[in-house]
């Protein structure tokens, strides 16, 4: 099936159908091998997707970038998930930590990596999350302490999103206590794959998104230069929270509502070829009234994603639409995704029908990018008290250029 996109102009109606077909070509025939081997990171489809620039989406053209913006970063992702969830979780994951370099790194920084990012050359990872303490960023435990010239960095990250193909990790780590520098306490640093001291935990299957990796990494005085320090000391909270609320919030959504599309195609083509009597099980009022709340679900999902990537690209204050386009297309992903369990019946529990493995993928968008507490919580701050930073307002000026030239909205 196709996206269903509304309202796109003739250019971003090309790419949904370039990525279409290249899902159906070399990410199709790869879904079964993945799911049949979940203890394999899938590469193959990493490095043709990089091929492919897609993982410099929202790079500028100065940099080698596509410079397609978010509307066409979500298509992509989009298109990726409703084929296969982990490959939509490895393109997603890619696009988060260039958010940093993007919008905080050094003129030499994004000279250097932005055009490697851009070939596909260089993939990076973001590792801002520790086993105890989550989503509460200003509770971490890694240290980064200076010695000399140089950065020590001791401690560990977990559910780090390609963690076994990323070439750089973008880690996020204190450098002062939390009790005299506050949210100053943290600063984001560039470190490489295979600096001494850095080790990575050999990849463990999970729950669903089989091909995908999201590991551990143990820092045991990992010494980097002080140039791999992204943005100023001191940084490190507003380029975490920076990143996931322009980047992060919406690629989860995007992979959420291609797994949500997927959900439905399958629903729908199971009620319309199972035979009941002298029609189907799709001719049933009470099973048709489930599959119009579904698509009911999968047309707001759909509509809140667009527009929040849209505002963005327009470079308009929409902080608050990332973070509900995050929350409600994961939300409505799920509830859809059980409404199509209970409508299958024991057919859904079959390990050879899709049906099972989308609605396991689907449960991985829950948290990365904040659990649903957290949305909650930055939402009811918009309404709350003093309202919090627009990332979308004050980065806004970047984020503008990357709206394609041909493809206003």
């Amino acid at each position: 099936m196709s996206s269903t996109t509304p309202d796109l102009t003739p250019d971003y109606e090309a790419l949904v159908q370039h990525f279409d077909e290249f899902a159906a070509a070399e990410v199709a025939p790869r879904v079964q091998r993945m799911e049949s081997s979940p203890q394999t990171v899938e590469r193959d489809l990493a490095l043709l997707m990089a091929e492919q620039g897609w993982f410099g989406a929202t790079i500028p053209r100065q940099y080698g970038g596509m410079h397609a913006g978010h509307l066409a970063k979500t298509l992509m992702i989009q298109s990726m998930a409703r084929t296969s969830g982990a490959v939509g979780a490895i393109l997603q994951a890619s696009q988060l930590p260039v958010s940093m370099i993007i919008h905080f790194g050094s003129d030499a920084q994004k000279a250097l990596l932005l055009p490697q990012i851009a070939s596909g050359d260089t993939l990076l990872s973001i590792a801002v999350t520790e086993e105890d303490t989550g989503s509460h960023v200003l509770g971490m435990e890694t240290t980064a302490r200076r010695d000399g010239n140089d950065w020590i960095i001791d401690g560990s990250k977990v559910h780090i999103g390609n963690s076994h193909i990323a070439h750089v990790h973008c880690v996020v780590a204190r450098t002062g206590s939390a009790d005299t520098a506050g949210s100053r306490a943290l600063t984001a640093f560039l470190v490489e794959h295979d600096r001494d001291g850095l080790t990575l935990e050999p990849h463990r299957p999970s729950l669903g998104l089989h091909g995908f990796s999201f590991g551990k990494l143990t820092f045991d005085g990992v010494r980097i230069p002080d140039a791999n320090v992204i943005g100023e000391v001191g940084d490190g909270k507003d380029i975490a929270y920076s990143s996931s609320i322009l980047y992060g919030r919406p690629n989860l959504a995007a992979v959420s509502l291609g797994i949500h599309e997927a959900i439905m195609e399958c629903a729908a083509g199971f009620l319309e070829g199972r035979r009941r009597y002298n029609g189907t099980l799709a001719d049933l009022a009470v099973l048709r009234d489930r599959v119009g709340d579904m698509k009911s679900r999968l047309m707001g999902s759909r509509e809140l994603a667009y527009l929040a990537v849209r505002m963005l690209d327009s470079g308009r204050t929409c902080d608050d639409r990332l973070i509900n386009s995050k929350y409600l297309n994961h939300k409505w992903a799920v509830q859809s995704g059980q409404d199509a369990m209970e409508l299958h019946g024991a057919h859904a529990l079959r390990t050879d029908y899709p049906l099972q493995r989308l609605w396991r993928d689907v449960q991985h968008t829950y948290s990365p990018a904040g659990t649903g507490e957290v949305q909650r919580q930055r939402l009811a701050e918009t309404e709350l008290g003093a309202p919090p930073v627009q990332w979308s307002e004050r980065l806004a000026a970047k984020t503008s250029l990357f709206l394609p030239n041909n493809t206003a909205t």
